[in-house]
Formats: C-alpha cells, sequence, structure tokens
C-alpha cells in the first residue's frame, strides 16, 4: 500500500479528522511547491492553515464525509502553501476505519486542474461575452450546420430570433424546421432552392424574402450567410437575419408615389430623370432638358445622352459614386460634376438618385433622380478658394498656395534629387513712392513689378505676393549659384526700369536674397528663413543688389539672437555704461559741450561695438528703456558739470526715431525729470538723424516742440548724408547742426569738401543755427573750419569718447 501510495502520478495523503496532516506523497510535495514530505507536513501542521485551506471550503468537505462517508470529484481552490500561488485541484476523499469500527483517519488523492479550470473559465466568459455582443446586434445572428443528405441544423441562434420571428433560441435550436415553416408559402421553394445551391457550391448567400407571422402578419427579412467551416462530410454556415419591413414597405409607398414625386421635383425647379439600368434607356424630364438649353427633341432617350457629355475629369468619380450605391455601400447616389451645355458651356450639377427596384440576384434594374443646377455655388465656391490662395491685387499665389507648391516641388526634388531656389525681392524705396503718390499708384506699381518678374522667370516657375511689396520665387532646376545669377540680374534690371503710373514716372530698385535646396536647407521654414537672412544683407550692403544664403549669415543670425536676449537683461545687469567726447570751442578752444555715447560691456564678449547692437536695439524696441536710461544718467551728469566748468555746459544726448515713434510716449517725462533735479532744459541737447524727420507725423513735431519749449536745444546729426537736408532745416527749428565726418576726412585748402563746409556754415548762421563739426583729427582741419567760422569742433584731435573720470581729468589738464 505504501508503495501505491508513493508512485501515484497524482497527490495523495492521509490526515486525522481535525485536518491535521499525516502523510503526503511526492506528487503532492512538488504540487505544494515543497521539497520534502515532513517540510510540507510541518508546514501544514505548524502554521494556521485558514490560508492554506480555506474555512467554507473545509465546512464542505467536512458535511460530505459526515453525510456520505466520502468526497468525490471535490473541485476546488486552494493556495499552495509555500508561494501562496491560488490554484484548482479535484479532490478525491474517503474514511479510513480501524479494525474496532473506529474512524482511523482521511484518506485522499488531489489533483491540480489550473490549467483546465481558468481555461474552462474563460470559455464561459467568452461565450457570455459573445451572447451580450449579440444580443445588441439588430436581427438574429445563427450559426447552422449542414451534413450530406439533411437540412440544416442550427447550433447557435442569437436573441434576436424572439423579435424576429417571435420564437426564444432554444425553440429554434430543438426543431430547426420551425423557422423554415414560416416562410410565406409564394417564397418557400425558391428560398430553399437559393439556400441548397449556395451550401452546394460554398458561396455566400444574400436574399429577401417573406414569413408569415403566427397572428397572419407578413414580414419581410433579409437571410445573408456565408461558408464558415467545411470538411469533407459537414458545412458550417454563419449569418444573419434583418427586418427589412419598414424598408419594402417604404419602397413599395415609393413606387406608388412615384408620380406624385415627379411633379413634386419638377415644381422645385430641378430636372428629373429616370433610369431603367440593364436595358439602358433613361428619360428625362423637359425641366432636366431645359437646364442645359435642349428641346425636347434633341436629347435621345438613352443613358449616354447626358453621361456622354460629362466633363472627361468629372467621369471616373461620378462612375465611383454610382457604383457604390449600385453595391449598397451608400444610401443614395450624390454626385457633383460638369456636363457641356448646347451653347458649348459648362454647367455644374448636383446629380441625385436612388434605385427603386432590384432582381432577384440584387443588379439595379431602375433607378430615379434628379439634377440640380449648382453653377453659381461652383463659382462661388472657385472664387472663395481663390481669395484664399491668390492675392487679390496681384493676381500672384499668395503666401498659402506658395508653400503648397513649395511642399510639393520639395517633394518631387527629394524623389528625382532635383534642386531649387527661393527667392524672397523686397522693392526698395516703396514706401516713399506709396507715401508721395498715393496707395493707388504704389498697387499699380506692384502690379506692373508683378508682371516684370513673372517674365523673368519659366511658365513653370513660381511668382507669389507675400504681402506688401514683398515677393517670393520658386525657380526649379536651380543647381548653383551661376545657375541662376543671370535670372537674378535680369529680375533686377526689369525692376530698376521706370514705372509709368498715371501721369508719374517712378524709379525704384529691389533686393533680392536666395537660398537653394538642397545645399543651403532641405525643409520649407529653413529655406524661408535664410533666404530672409540673404535679403537682409543684400538691403544693408546697398540694396540693388542680390546675396545668396552662406552660413556665415546664419551664424551672424544667431549672434545677432543671443545679442537681443542678453541685451533685455544689460541695464538690470549694469552692463551699460557712458562715455563723453569733449566738444571744443573753435574760437576759444575751451571744452564747453560733450556727446553722451552708449557703451555695452557684454560679460562674455567684452565691449560690443554700437553700430552692432544699437540696430537691434531699435528694432527689439528696447532702444525705448535703454533711451530712457541714457537720458538719466546724461543729465545727473549735466548737473555736476554745470556745476565744475559752467551754467553753459552741455551734453548732447542722442535720441532714436523709433523714440519718437513709440505710441503714447512723448517728451514730458524728459522735462519733468529736468525740473525734479533742478536742471534746466538748455544743459541738455537731444540729437536726432533725418530719420526722425524724414517721417515725421504730427506727434513727432508736437514733441519737437515741446522740447524746444522746455528750453532743451536740438541738435541735426550728420548732416548733409540724407535727403532734402535744406527743406528740414526751413521746417523744423533746429539749435544746431553736426557737419558728418566724411565732409570733414578729406578737408584741405581748395577742397569741394571746403566750399561744401563754408556754404553749410554760412548757411546754418545766416537761419540763426551754430555748427558743430564732426570727425576733427589733424589739426589743418581744425584751422579750416576755424577760418571758416566753424563754431564747435569734435573729433580725436581733441579727445577720444572718456569715462566721466578721465573727462574731468581731460577737463582739469586742459586749463
Amino acid at each position: 500500500m505504501s508503495t501505491l501510495f508513493e508512485s501515484l502520478p497524482i497527490g495523495a495523503y492521509r490526515s486525522t479528522v481535525s485536518g491535521r496532516m499525516l502523510r503526503a506523497n511526492a506528487a503532492l510535495v512538488r504540487m505544494n511547491g515543497y521539497a520534502t514530505e515532513s517540510e510540507l507536513i510541518q508546514s501544514v501542521n505548524d502554521i494556521a492553515q485558514e490560508w492554506y485551506v480555506a474555512p467554507d471550503r473545509r465546512t464542505i468537505f467536512m458535511e460530505c464525509m459526515k453525510r456520505d462517508g466520502s468526497v468525490v470529484d471535490f473541485v476546488s481552490e486552494i493556495y499552495r502553501h509555500k508561494t501562496r500561488e491560488r490554484i484548482w485541484v479535484r479532490e478525491n476523499a474517503h474514511v479510513v476505519w480501524d479494525a474496532s469500527g473506529t474512524l482511523h483517519y482521511y484518506e485522499g488523492t488531489v489533483e491540480d486542474i489550473t490549467v483546465a479550470q481558468k481555461a474552462q473559465m474563460a470559455l464561459k466568459a467568452n461565450e457570455e461575452l459573445f451572447r451580450e455582443i449579440t444580443a445588441e446586434v439588430p436581427g438574429m445572428l445563427y450559426r447552422i450546420v449542414f451534413v450530406p443528405g439533411n437540412r440544416g441544423r442550427y447550433t447557435f441562434v442569437s436573441s434576436g430570433s424572439k423579435d424576429l420571428y417571435g420564437v426564444a433560441p432554444k425553440d429554434v435550436l430543438a426543431n430547426s424546421a420551425v423557422l423554415r415553416n414560416m416562410r410565406h408559402p409564394l417564397d418557400s421553394e425558391w428560398v430553399a432552392k437559393a439556400v441548397q445551391d449556395a451550401v452546394a457550391h460554398r458561396a455566400k448567400l444574400d436574399i429577401e424574402f417573406r414569413l408569415v407571422m403566427a397572428d397572419g402578419t407578413v414580414k419581410w427579412v433579409q437571410m445573408a450567410s456565408s461558408c464558415a467551416v467545411v470538411d469533407s462530410s459537414v458545412q458550417v454556415r454563419n449569418g444573419i437575419m434583418l427586418d427589412i419591413t419598414a424598408r419594402k414597405m417604404a419602397q413599395a409607398e415609393l413606387e406608388q408615389n412615384e408620380a406624385r414625386w415627379k411633379l413634386a421635383l419638377e415644381s422645385t425647379g430641378d430636372g428629373m430623370w429616370d433610369w431603367h439600368v440593364q436595358t439602358g434607356e433613361e428619360f428625362l424630364s423637359q425641366r432636366c432638358k431645359e437646364i442645359y438649353g435642349f428641346n425636347e427633341h434633341d436629347l435621345h432617350d438613352r443613358d449616354d445622352a447626358l453621361d456622354g457629355r460629362t466633363h472627361p475629369e468629372d467621369v471616373p468619380q461620378m462612375l465611383q459614386d454610382r457604383q457604390a450605391h449600385f453595391d449598397g455601400t451608400t444610401p443614395s447616389y450624390v454626385n457633383e460634376h460638369r456636363i457641356l451645355c448646347k451653347d458649348g458651356s459648362w454647367k455644374w450639377v448636383l446629380a441625385r438618385g436612388m434605385v427603386i427596384s432590384r432582381d432577384v440576384d440584387g443588379k439595379p434594374l431602375r433607378m430615379i433622380g434628379t439634377h440640380t443646377d449648382i453653377t453659381d455655388r461652383k463659382n462661388a465656391e472657385a472664387l472663395v478658394w481663390r481669395q484664399a490662395h491668390f492675392d487679390s491685387l496681384t493676381g500672384l499665389p499668395n503666401r498659402r498656395m506658395l508653400r503648397e507648391r513649395l511642399d510639393t516641388a520639395l517633394h518631387h526634388c527629394r524623389e528625382t534629387a532635383g534642386t531649387l531656389a527661393v527667392l524672397f525681392i523686397d522693392l526698395d524705396d516703396f514706401k516713399e513712392v506709396n507715401d508721395a503718390l498715393g496707395h493707388d499708384v504704389g498697387d499699380l506699381l506692384l502690379v506692373d513689378a508683378a508682371k516684370r518678374i513673372q517674365q523673368c522667370v519659366n511658365h513653370y516657375d513660381t511668382v507669389a505676393r507675400m504681402g506688401g511689396d514683398e515677393f517670393t520665387v520658386i525657380i526649379k532646376n536651380a543647381a548653383s549659384p551661376t545657375a541662376i545669377t543671370p535670372t537674378l540680374q535680369h529680375i533686377l534690371e526689369q525692376l530698376a526700369r521706370a514705372f509709368d503710373l498715371k501721369d508719374e514716372q517712378v524709379f525704384v530698385s529691389a533686393s533680392i536674397g536666395v537660398a537653394l535646396y538642397p545645399q543651403d536647407a532641405t525643409q520649407v521654414e529653413d529655406l524661408f528663413k535664410h533666404a530672409d537672412q540673404a535679403l537682409y544683407v543684400a538691403k544693408k550692403t546697398g540694396r540693388n543688389r542680390f546675396s545668396f544664403f552662406t552660413p556665415a549669415l546664419r551664424d551672424a543670425t544667431q549672434t545677432r539672437l543671443r545679442l537681443t536676449a542678453d541685451l533685455r537683461m544689460a541695464i538690470t545687469n549694469n552692463e551699460l555704461s557712458l562715455v563723453y567726447q569733449p566738444i571744443m570751442n573753435m574760437q576759444t578752444g575751451v571744452v564747453c559741450k560733450a556727446e553722451a555715447l552708449l557703451r555695452w560691456h557684454h560679460p562674455v564678449r567684452g565691449l560690443v561695438n554700437p553700430a552692432e547692437f544699437i540696430p537691434i536695439a531699435e528694432s527689439t524696441g528696447q532702444i525705448i528703456a535703454i533711451g530712457e536710461w541714457v537720458f538719466h544718467q546724461a543729465a545727473h551728469q549735466a548737473k555736476r558739470w554745470r556745476g565744475l566748468y559752467g551754467g553753459d555746459f552741455q551734453i548732447g544726448v542722442n535720441k532714436s526715431p523709433v523714440q519718437f515713434h513709440q505710441p503714447g510716449l512723448d517728451t514730458q517725462p524728459w522735462v519733468d525729470h529736468l525740473r525734479a533735479i533742478d536742471l534746466p532744459g538748455n544743459a541738455i541737447v537731444v540729437e536726432i538723424t533725418e530719420g526722425v524727420l524724414l517721417d515725421a507725423t504730427d506727434a513727432v513735431m508736437q514733441q519737437l516742440r515741446d522740447l524746444r519749449n522746455a528750453g532743451v536745444a536740438v541738435s541735426l546729426d550728420d548732416f548733409g548724408t540724407g535727403y532734402s537736408s535744406l527743406t528740414y532745416l526751413q521746417r523744423y527749428a533746429i539749435d544746431y547742426i553736426k557737419i558728418d565726418q566724411s565732409f570733414v576726412r578729406n578737408l584741405r585748402a581748395g577742397s569741394t569738401d571746403l566750399a561744401l563746409c563754408k556754404a553749410l556754415i554760412v548757411l546754418a548762421h545766416e537761419l540763426g543755427m551754430k555748427v558743430v563739426a564732426e570727425g576733427v583729427e589733424t589739426p589743418d582741419q581744425r584751422d579750416l573750419l576755424t577760418a571758416a567760422g566753424c563754431d564747435y569742433g569734435q573729433g580725436f584731435l581733441f579727445s577720444k569718447p572718456l569715462s566721466g573720470q578721465e573727462f574731468e581729468t581731460f577737463c582739469a589738464d586742459a586749463t
């Protein structure tokens, strides 16, 4: 017995009535995850058993033993003691009595059925889920098995049988004939044959027929099935039955009311057509013919009467939409296409239709529909699309269309290893033309410029207007700068020619920035960015020229971006300072003025050239805060030096055009600050350039007047280098003019520059202004200017710009 106990392939045990384990064979030891029998017995007996054998399981076990003296096929869930892993087991047990008839112990076997139990549970869950899902599907889902020589037998029927047939699924499974017997007598025979043919050919089945319900009412159903499993003897088919009574009734009603329906359609102004699909006959209403300008007998009654006049580009989609309805994938036929009218014009129509009858195979027999004239709507849509994609002034593609075409061109280049160039073109001095001659003339110039650019490129290239006076060109097959240089030069030449606009002849030039694919960039945004950087260089280096993108431009742009960011913290970090260049009285040689000059000591780059960061400050608007800081520093320095060098001492402060044109910014805060520190207005000279006067609005002129009224002097810097300077001297109240150093640099006896300087000095004195000569670097220049009557001199001959302390030392040494 002991040998049999040990050799059993399943677990075996002996235990007391109280549940203490006495023996365990090797299979049970392994099943519970232990190495030896003693280890298992000790663990089970010494540790609380409630998590090894659940209490409810033990209660059921004991009840069976008391009632039957044994436990047979008892399936339950337990824990493995060592790993506490839940397993399912099947247990058989019986009572072992001793010779005296006393219960000796329990003996039983335990079989691990976890895998099978979980599989059965999953199967049950799946079946329940499947039945839940099928219960939500309209109609009745079914599975039917066909054995040769026998009618089909249902093996699964969804709960939809109750709604569709009024028969419960269990009744159908018990007697498959119950559904067949409900077929309409007129349909029963052909339905049975259709089913037999489908089974014989293992083909899909999709038919419609009638049922006679228990109460005598008739119901239409659609039955569809397909072969799922086939072996040598059995064929299994899956299918669905749908209630189509409502559709059939609607179809019948539609047919019965066809005449009234046609009349109603005609009354809306639509044209009506009635097409017998299989024969090709198509009858067009009078209104349908009139839409296209035909008389009653102009078109024959065939389906190619209008199909044959459909625009070739529209035919594929029309046929596709029509076939989709024939196949039942769309509830109706809807398509928009163009049809050639009698007069040769094209008219857009909306065609709508529906198949109203089919044969037993489901093929369309008859289709009725309408044509609606939608030409006006289509024209309006085309106009909206054009407005969204083309510039209304020049007719060129706009930014959106340019982007689409460039995306397409780049895709083609990637597939064919092609090349292209992106050109940014900006008209120089267009703003001046627009301001001087008006927007109407400016618009004419833009239209003419667009035509000239188009004439310079190939028909397959793209010219677009980005806005304002900015144009963008996509040139294909641009392998290198050399390849497109002739085109660029041609564009510059054509735009430099005179524009005859109304009664005016106008001249402008152009600046062009160029980026190449793939050398410079491979993405749209990068090409745009690089072309813009090249355009910036072209304009900065003199305009009326083109510039190609180079990596150096990218580096310069990145440097500019970093400087822009760093400049924002320059005031807060105390990185800005002022230096002062002395201005001498040419007659006495005494320092009587100074010009405040801004310096930026970058913590990493060191001293940054003002020519590099001042334009950045102006373009970003940071010049506003910087300008205010400069004024306050200079004002306090002026107060100190007027105490040291006399009440007439002045400090010149440069004020950017950006500061004058800033909305909401005026001169009152400066005036208030001067009063607050008890400093008269004439202690400060505001130095401006002709850029301020070039676009002097009423607000700018008022600021200049307010400065004069507060006693602040105004100095016109770099005089003689701009445009219409004499006009400015007449129009605005200027106290000082500063002769630009370009006139002083080559100053010598008998030179043209000396003659110009003398003329400017005399002119200024006649207008009540003083003159400051900039860039004085030699004694000869000083002597010639002094002899010419120049009032003040500024330059390295006298001193370089100095810090505040150095300036005071310089003045002390000069005395």
